[in-house]
Order: C-alpha cells, then structure tokens, then sequence
C-alpha cells in the first residue's frame, strides 16, 4: 500500500512539474466540459446539428478568449461576451449575403478587435469573441431566418461555459498559487535529481546531462516566476505574499548554485556560472582524486540523496522524524567543523547542500508554519532563528507604452496591419474559394496574435502551416474512420479540442496539428467533407500565413533586430537598476525592495528570449547571429542570476547580525552602473541607426572599464581574505562574475573595452 502510494506520488510529482499550477489540465477540462455540457443541452432542445456545431464552437470561444485572473473580472467580462456575441453572429448572418458589404464590415470588425487589446485583457477576450463568433457565422452559413436558433444556441453556450468555470472546475487564484508552489517542489526535486546525476556522469555523458541540468534551471526559474505572477492576486496578506516570494527566490538561488558548485567539485577549475546557461558551453576538465577526495565524493552523492529526499517530502503534510533529522545532518554542514576532509571545492559543495536544506527548511516555514520543533539540532534551531529575525526586520519596513499615441502604440499598428493583411487574404481566399476564403483569414488572424516582430510572424506562420499539413493526414484518416457516427465524431472532437489546449503553451505546430483534425470531423458533422476541401484548407492556411507576412513587412514593420534591441536595452536598463541598488545597499545606502525589482529583470529578460526566437530558430539562415542571439542572452541569464543573488543578500543588510555593510564596494556599484549605461548607449545607437533617427556621435558613450578581481581589490585594501563559503565570500564571488559578465557583454555587443594597459576595440558582432 505504501509503495503504491509512493509510485502515485512520484507519478504526481512528474506531471505537476510538467504543467505548472495545472494550468493546461484545467483549460483543457473547462474547455471540453463546456463543450460537452453545451451539446447535451442542445441535443436535449432538439437543435440542428449545424447549430449544434455553432454552439460547440462559441463554448469554446468563451472559455478560452477570458484570462482575467480575478473570478469577478472574469465573470463580467463573460456577461459582457455573450451581446458582443449576438451582434458579431447578427452582423455575419445579414451581411453574408452581400459580399463587398460583408468584406469591409469584417476588415473593420477585425481592426476594432485587434485594437481592443490596448484595452487589457478584457478588451482581447472581447475582441477575440466578436472575430471567432462572426467567423463562426461564416463557417455555420448563418442566416438571418436562423438567427433565432444561433442565439439560442450561443446563450447556451455562455451558460454552460459559466457552469464550468464558477461551478464545476472552478479556478480560482488562490488554488493556482497553491498548485504553482507544488509544481516549483517538483522541479527543485527533479534539478536535485539531474544535479545527483552530474557527479555521477562519466565524461562521455557530461555535456547530456549537463543539458538536462539547464533545461531544469529553466524549468525552476519559469515556475518562479509564476508564483510571483500569481502572488499579486492570489493571496491578500501581503507580508506572506512577500515572505513567500522571498522563500521562492532563496531556494532557486541556493539550489541553482549548488549545481555549479557540485560542477566545480568534479573538475579540475572552477566552473563558470555561463555553463549552465549557454548549450554547447566549453566544459571543464574533470579532476583528478586522492582516496580521501573519493570517500568524500561518496560522501556527497548520499547527502544529494538525501536532499532529493527533504525536497521531495517538502510537499507532505507530515515530514516524520526521519526526514527531521536528515534536515537537521543536512543543515550542519553549513558549520565549518562539520564539513569532511576534502578539497576546497568538494568542501564548498557540501556547503552548497547546507545553504539548499536551509531554505527547503524555510520554504516549509513559509507555506505550513513552525511545525513541530522537538527534533531540532541547535544549527536547525540557529537556522529558524534566522528566518524569525528576517521575517520580523521585513516585516517592519523611461517613456512607457501608455506614453506613446497614434501609430507608435504598439496595438495600434498590430490592428492596421492585421487589417491589412486580412484584406489580401479575402482578396486571395475569394480566388481559391468563394466558400471557404475565411480560413485564410483565420490564419492571418493569428499569425498576428501574441507576436511583437516581423520574425515572430513569419515563423508563427511557418508552424502553423507544418501543422495544418499534418492535421490534414489525420483528418482525413479520423472521417474515414468515423463515416456517419455523429456522436462518435462529437466525442472525438472533444478529445482533440482537450489535446488542442493542452499543447498550445508547449508546440503551437501540434496546436494547428489538433485543429485541423478536429476540423476534419467537424465537415463530417456538417456532411461537406472531402479531401479535396482539407487540402484547400492547407492551400488557404499558406495564403493566409503569406499575408500576414507581407502585411507585416511593408506596413509599419517592427523588424526582429529592432524589436530585440528594444528588449535589450530594457534588460539592461533592469540589470543596472538591480545591480546598483543591490550594491548600494551591501556598502551601507537605503534599503529598497531588491526582490521585485529582480522580478522586473526577470520578466524583462524573458521577453527578451521571446523576441530573439527567430533569430535562434532553426529554419534561420544567418547561423552567425543565431550563435550571437544564444551567446548574449546566456550570458544576461548568468548576470540576472548574480543579481538576484546579490539582491536576496542585500535585503538583509539592514537587519542582519550575520551580514554587515561594506562601504569599499560603493566603487564597485559605480563602476556596474557606468558599464551599464555605456551598454545601453552603444545599443540605442546600434537602434536609432537601424531605424534612421539617429540623434547621438557615438563618441559620449565612453568605454567599458575593467579592473582587478573584487576579491583582490578588498584583499589590497587590507581586509582578511574571506573563507570560502562564507556569506561574505559568496557575496564578492557574486560580484566578482557579475561584474565580469558585464564586462563579457562588451564583446558580442561590440563596444571598446578600456584596460589599465590602454584600450581595446572590440568588433561588433554579426
């Protein structure tokens, strides 16, 4: 029984990490249930199977169109849908008949919805039901003699989608927070896992595992910044909110640099922090051991067991004794006399598993409370002594979009070129098919949702069109198979529409895939099914992909280059913000909230990755600028993990016993910032070159300045070398590699680098 239990659990385990929060599983089961629900009713109400079909397709639009977090703005904006609904279905009904009427009504209408975005997320739900509802009146050859039946059918359909999302599968932000924390102790557990399979690699498999262990670090860095997401909405105590988020952001730090530290431990160097975040990054060499060193590698492999363990038991209600006193082995090891005899860098690893039980330990402190403390060992009572004195302290204390009008918002411009393009794929839709044009549309529709260059587009385009092709094979297979089973096709259609959203975050390829199967069946349903129309379904996907693409390139382009260098002067500008305050506050200046300004790094950083996806996308022929694109952004990935680093240390300053102001590294913060701003000068002008506005000489951006190691310029002023894994040791290696990752920006980036021999151009990078 308790085996099987377990096997349940690890299973669990695996699954929650995959879908963080459930995000995916819910959307799929809302969205099916109302599909579902919305058809039994109809069928009970004797409705045709056309209307049917209608009434199946605006269930699904009104459930996955609203992402409001709060269930009140989602149910306004759901009673808002339902006559935005009613007009779009009247609209197309009476205007199908008269086609050059009908075609300018839907260029405007889908102008109006795609400016309706700069409204928030309620002006998109309600633009994207008044689109696929008119495009629902095109599919279902709305009439107006039918109107009456559609709008029944249609308020059927809000009000089963209603049903599922406040009653049935309920979704609200609190048991999103709870569900997202669960998903982040499954993905510490797993990079534990990958971290105990990197000591050990043999060197055959180290660069594979060492792959896995960066897709984990990802993995926990997207799961925490969910949870900080969900934390503005999903709790309204705002001390746990920041206590939490704080818990979140230690055990990320702790547990992502126990990695490079049990890297550093089986090799003959000390590991650089941009391994972990560039493929195909230079290895180091593997280490040579005496037969002490191996006894402690032996060591160290069963203290990583048993931190997988403390993780793993972190998400049960009751962690037992015996998990108590592997917490308690574990955090010893952050004493000194505790660590076993073994080189510097094994040593530092098994304090790396200290500082990772201290804040899995701090993590459960956060999320169930003291518990019971009559297992504790004076370092586990020294350690929750910590976390009660922080949490007491913290407890006690450019030009932005809304700026910009007309064209230059960026809404505005993504409605005219949507309109635009639209009109082209009307125009070359009505050539291929005088019925079905508006697939064409569809596409080009889409193409422009959630993307922000003209690269993002085309390569949206181009994963669409790869799984259209292939949902035409298996449509074409699935009505062969099914024949004239109606309920058969319906069931099947609601498997596909489940797997249809369950894909969409992960493959949008696999998404269109779905769709287009499903829309196999659903030709079926409405007895005009042929091969012959699923292959003009490829051909009107390719138009509609090709018109967006055109639309995109000769009306008011946002070019990738252009859109990238936006993106990156804003990580930059985060990053100096970050990096000077934190500086700041370690040298003895004012404290700031250090956390959510690393939060606001993050976020920046990950829509930076966002933009630079066509350049780093396979089908890319400028190989150059893909190896550049991967190059920076690993190496802005290292910064930000310093930083928040540095920013998770400094938020103690002002109340911690243990972590005193050093003002010397004042110069240190001068220095971040002034390297910084050259950066986002050299970038500026590389921008305003690209786009013909041009307003600087190039010649006030001064240089990079670089200087000896932080550890050596403290040690010249005649302080005591710091011991290895103190905080105050940690805190200059943070330092020290963000200081040099700044630096190492100047190379691909192209900006001169001054020495204390002279200076130094580098060449910009292609």
């Amino acid at each position: 029984m308790r085996t099987a239990r377990r096997i349940r659990h690890r299973v669990w385990d695996r699954y929650s990490a995959s879908d963080p929060g459930l995000l995916r599983l819910m959307a799929g089961l809302r969205t099916v249930g109302s599909i579902g629900l919305a058809l039994l009713i109809l069928s009970l109400l004797h409705i045709s199977v056309t209307h049917m079909v209608a009434g199946a397709m605006a269930a699904m639009v009104s459930t996955f169109a609203i992402r409001e977090k709060r269930v009140r703005d989602q149910a306004v904006t759901l009673a808002l849908g339902l006559p935005t609904a009613f007009a779009s279905v009247s609209l197309g009904a009476l205007l199908n008949p008269h086609i050059v009427i009908g075609d300018l009504a839907f260029i405007l209408l889908i102008f109006g919805a795609a400016y309706a975005r700069r409204f928030g997320e309620r002006g998109t739900a309600l633009g994207m039901i008044g689109f696929q509802i008119y495009f629902l009146s095109l599919f279902v050859h709305a009439t107006g003699a039918g109107l009456p039946s559609l709008y029944l059918s249609l308020a059927v359909a809000f009000a089963c989608s209603a049903v599922m999302r406040f009653a049935l599968v309920p979704e609200t932000p609190e048991r999103t927070l709870g569900r997202l924390r669960q998903a982040f102790r499954a993905r510490t557990a797993q990079l534990v896992a990958s971290q105990i399979d990197l000591l050990d690699a043999d060197s055959d498999r180290l660069e594979s595992v060492i792959g896995d262990l960066r897709k984990d670090v990802a993995r926990l860095h997207e799961a925490a910044l969910m949870i900080q997401s969900a934390l503005e909405v999903g709790t309204d105590d705002e001390a746990a909110a920041a206590l939490l988020q704080r818990r979140v952001a230690d055990a990320e730090i702790a547990v992502e640099r126990l990695g490079l530290l049990l890297l550093t431990a089986r090799s003959a160097e000390r590991a650089d922090t941009l391994t972990l975040h560039l493929p195909n990054a230079p290895l180091p060499a593997p280490a040579r051991r005496t037969d002490d060193e191996d006894d402690a590698l032996r060591k160290l492999r069963a203290e990583l067991r048993a931190l997988h363990l403390l993780v793993t038991r972190l998400g049960t209600d009751d962690p037992g004794t015996a998990v108590a006193q592997v917490r308690n082995r574990l955090l010893a090891y952050r004493d000194e006399e505790n660590l076993p005899r073994a080189s510097l860098a094994v040593q530092d690893a098994f304090r790396g598993i200290g500082e990772a039980a201290r804040a899995v330990l701090g993590l459960r402190l956060a999320l169930d409370g003291p518990g019971d403390e009559s297992d504790d060992t004076p370092e586990t009572i020294r350690s929750r002594e910590e976390f009660e004195a922080e949490d007491l302290a913290l407890a006690g204390e450019g030009e932005s979009e809304q700026d910009r009008t007309g064209l230059g918002r960026r809404t505005t411009r993504a409605a005219v070129q949507v309109s635009a393009g639209s009109a082209l794929a009307i125009i070359g839709g009505e050539f291929l098919s005088t019925q079905r044009w508006y697939w064409a549309v569809l596409t080009c529709w889409v193409v422009f949702l959630n993307t922000s260059s003209t690269g993002e587009i085309l390569v949206k385009g181009y994963r669409r069109l790869i799984g259209t092709v292939c949902g035409v094979v298996a449509g074409v297979l699935l009505a062969g198979v099914v024949g004239n089973h109606t309920w058969t096709a319906f069931t099947l259609v609601l498997v596909l529409i489940f797997a249809m959203f369950f894909t969409a975050p992960v493959s949008y390829a696999l998404m269109s895939f779905f769709v287009t199967a499903m829309l196999g069946l659903l030709y079926s349903l409405l007895h005009t099914y042929s091969v012959s129309v699923l292959v003009l379904r490829i051909e009107e996907t390719a138009l509609g992909a090709a018109c967006g693409v055109i639309a995109a390139v000769l009306i008011f382009p946002v070019h990738t280059d252009l859109r990238t260098d936006e993106q990156l002067i804003t990580v930059l500008a985060k990053l100096r913000d970050v990096a000077t305050a934190a500086v700041a506050q370690l040298s003895g200046g004012p404290a700031v909230d250090l956390l959510d300004m690393a939060r606001e790094l993050d976020t920046a950083l990950d829509d930076l990755r966002r933009s630079t996806h066509p350049l780093t996308h396979p089908i890319t022929p400028l190989r150059g600028r893909r190896r550049t694109a991967r190059y920076l952004v690993a190496l802005l990935e290292t910064c930000a993990y310093h930083a928040r680093s540095l920013a998770a240390t400094a938020e103690l300053v002002p109340y911690s016993k243990s972590i005193a102001a050093d003002p010397r590294l004042a110069a240190v913060g001068v220095r971040l910032e002034h390297n910084l701003d050259v950066l986002i000068a050299h970038v500026e002008e590389i921008k305003d070159d690209k786009d013909g506005t041009t307003a600087t000489d190039g010649t006030a951006q001064g240089a990079i300045r670089t200087e000896p190691s932080i550890a050596s310029m403290l040690e010249g002023s005649g302080s005591a070398v710091p011991r290895s894994g103190s905080v105050t040791f940690r805190v200059l290696r943070h330092l020290q590699r963000l200081d040099e990752g700044v630096a190492g920006l100047a190379r691909p980036l192209g900006v001169t680098v001054a020495t204390s021999g002279g200076r130094t151009g580098s060449r910009r990078a292609a």
